[in-house]
């Protein structure tokens, strides 16, 4: 009678365990919406180092210590950055210009950043240096702006104000609202 008993518990295991078995059949679209729902990325990367690469030529490095993709967001897929970023854009085989900062979301579709906490953007070969809070960053048209408070700081002198926007290089810049400035001008090229 023992065995009976034994035998009809593990009747029943083995009905439960393929009755599980077999109704798992969830498309990956059921699992990506299941996660949209639940407001989590579709996954997530630790310790990028993401190279751009243009006829076999690096043209952009990317690095973060943390990614998380939202592709799965149908109106508006992004990815986001919590733990900061830091994008090298390279010309003629160097480093040429560095964007940081602590924070970032991209959305796909449109090609637009936004940056946010102690964003610096470094153009070695001029020699300048913009640092604001805030920063969006156009990838398409290769152009920044902010409506933020910000320094720029050059060879020339410092500017500082609110409202910043030039190509992402750093040339080619408008200042809108000025505070303060030391900027010195040579008048031979006038």
């Amino acid at each position: 009678m023992n065995f009976k008993v034994h035998k009809y518990y593990i009747n029943i295991v083995a009905l439960f365990v393929a009755t599980m078995f077999f109704s798992c059949n969830n498309s990956p679209n059921e699992v990506r919406d299941l996660l949209k729902d639940k407001n989590r990325p579709i996954g997530q990367a630790k310790n990028i180092n993401h190279r751009y690469k243009e006829n076999g030529i690096v043209k952009n490095i990317l690095r973060s210590p943390l990614l998380l993709d939202y592709s799965n967001r149908y109106e508006h897929p992004y990815q986001e950055f919590p733990l900061g970023v830091e994008i090298v854009m390279i010309k003629n085989k160097k480093d040429s210009t560095k964007i940081t900062g602590k924070y970032a979301v991209s959305y796909e579709r449109t090609g637009i950043s936004e940056i946010v906490g102690n964003v610096i953007i470094h153009n070695y070969s001029k020699k300048m240096i913009l640092e604001t809070n805030q920063l969006f960053w156009d990838q398409k048209k290769e152009y920044v702006f902010t409506e933020e408070g910000f320094r720029l700081t050059s060879p020339r002198g410092v500017i500082k104000g609110y409202g910043f926007e030039s190509k992402q290089n750093l040339t080619e810049w408008v200042a809108k609202d000025l505070t303060s400035d030391t900027i010195y001008i040579d008048e031979s090229k006038l």
